[in-house]
């Protein structure tokens, strides 16, 4: 089914495995296309970040981040199964994807992500890279990186704190639990929660909404409101990566990535 918001806009642009539509009201989608999973590497979201400039170019004055498939984003692909290669570190290349992920938060235009299915681990730092986060009812966030035995990353030390809360941030990080999309709405880490048949839709008007205030003036307002943002995600994730390294090489990790490949509970010795 062709929904209002694709109907009203026209193919701008493929970057990679990354789609850009742009409508006549200068709201912009920006889809991913690496169904069902979507899970992400480097060549990824330089793509989106590669759309979002194009359409800055463009005069696009909203971005809506989707993506195509049951999920929005399960972050890095550890099995290695999505490229043919099992076993394969996604850890290898961090230091090239978070310099790709730097170029998000550069990017001046608004985004909203459209949030179905899952948004965990690294995915949910791509869903946190964004201004706003409309999720589907049936859509489940997790910050799961404790459960797999290493430290977060996508520069969730400084996203997660500043939407949700140092406490509750630390809760999610610690625990690694799922929380639906009502609960996430309830913590404030998604903004509406909409039935799934109505996501695009709403996501297109909240971006719509949005797009009808002085673009000067939003992006100026926005300039401040995230004005150390970049600054504070690539000095995070300079400390993330150096953890990740360091919690690479232990036997919890290697427990915890056997544990989610065998759908069971990891048993952690702490060593």
């Amino acid at each position: 089914m062709v929904d209002d918001a694709d109907a009203a806009s026209a193919p701008f642009g493929r970057f990679g495995d990354v789609e850009a539509r742009l409508g006549s009201d200068l709201v912009a989608t920006v889809e991913i296309r690496r169904p069902p999973n979507n899970f992400f590497d480097t060549a990824l979201i330089d793509s989106i970040a590669d759309a979002y400039a194009a359409l800055e170019a463009a005069s696009c004055r909203v971005v809506v981040l989707r993506s195509q498939g049951k999920h929005f984003c399960a972050g890095a692909d550890f099995s290695g199964r999505s490229v043919g290669r099992p076993g394969l570190d996604p850890l290898l290349g961090a230091k090239d994807l978070y310099r790709a992920a730097a170029r998000l938060f550069d990017a001046p235009t608004p985004v909203i992500a459209a949030i179905q299915g899952a948004a965990v681990g690294g995915g949910l730092g791509v869903a946190c890279s964004a201004d706003f986060r409309i999720a589907s009812s049936q859509a489940r966030f997790a910050a799961n990186f404790a459960r797999l035995g290493f430290h977060h990353g996508f520069g969730l030390t400084v996203t997660l704190p500043r939407i949700v809360g140092q406490q509750r941030a630390l809760e999610l990080l610690y625990t690694g639990r799922r929380i639906t999309g009502d609960e996430a709405a309830e913590i404030g880490l998604c903004d509406r929660v909409v039935p799934p048949d109505s996501l695009d839709g709403a996501a297109h008007a909240f971006a719509t909404e949005i797009g009808r205030s002085a673009p000067l003036a939003v992006r100026s307002i926005r300039a401040t409101m995230r004005a150390d943002l970049a600054a504070a995600f690539r000095a995070a994730t300079d400390r993330e990566l150096e953890e990740q390294h360091r919690l690479r090489g232990t036997a919890d990790f290697a427990e915890g990535i056997r544990a989610s490949a065998e759908r069971r509970d990891p048993n952690f010795e702490g060593r």
